[in-house]
Formats: structure tokens, sequence, C-alpha cells
């Protein structure tokens, strides 16, 4: 079993920054993907962003491409979300999540270990 900690969320003005981090303990070995995922009410929990645990390879949703970055150091088992530009849209709960199986890295039902979110709200 995995334990994911997510932290780094907030309030902030549309166009400003923040940077989510996601901690990993347990049996993170085996781990193939960590993946970020957001849910507004209302609303299913939609694909953010992913990477390979190697670190090798990243995937994005269209809406956040250009102002996002995930990356990885494996050294402190911890996978962060840079978030730049930020929008009202981009307001949600912000999940961390991970999988040891090859699914498809966009799926949500690929990942078997998610966090317990971090609220991300963004003012206009």
């Amino acid at each position: 079993q995995v334990h994911l900690v997510e932290s780094g969320g907030g309030l902030v003005q549309a166009g400003g920054s923040l940077r989510l981090s996601c901690a990993a303990s347990g049996r993170t070995f085996n781990r193939y993907i960590m993946g970020w995922f957001r849910q507004a009410p209302g609303v299913e929990r939609d694909f953010v962003a992913a990477i390979s645990w190697s670190g090798g390879s990243t995937y994005y949703a269209d809406s956040v491409k250009g102002r996002f970055t995930i990356y990885s150091d494996n050294v402190k088992n911890t996978v962060y979300l840079q978030m730049n530009s930020l929008k009202p849209e981009d307001t949600a709960v912000y999940y961390c999540a991970t999988s040891a199986r090859r699914g498809i890295p966009t799926d949500r039902y690929t990942y078997d270990n998610w966090g317990q979110g971090t609220q991300v709200t963004v003012s206009s």
C-alpha cells in the first residue's frame, strides 16, 4: 500500500501561481505512474497531469498545457504540480494518485491509490 499526502493548495487570484506537492510513502518501489486529478462540485474527477515514476514521460490535459508542469523528485518520493496563469475554472479539489499498473495515464480507473485532496480556489 502507498500513502499519499497532498499539500500546497490555497486561494489565489486569477493569473497567479501555486505549487502542489504529493509525498508518497510505503510501498513506492513498484509504482509505474503518478497523476494529478481535480474535481469541482457536481462534476466528475478529471485528469490534469501525470508523470511516469521514472520521470521519462509526462502527460497533460489540453486545458492545462502550457500553464501547468508536473515533475518529480524521486529521492524525496514527491511529485509536484506547478500551476501558473491560474484561471477561475481551475478551482477544484486536486487529488494525487498513483498506480503500479501500466494502464492509461489519463484514466482515473488506472490508479489504485489516492490522496485526500487539497483545495485550490482561484478568484476572478
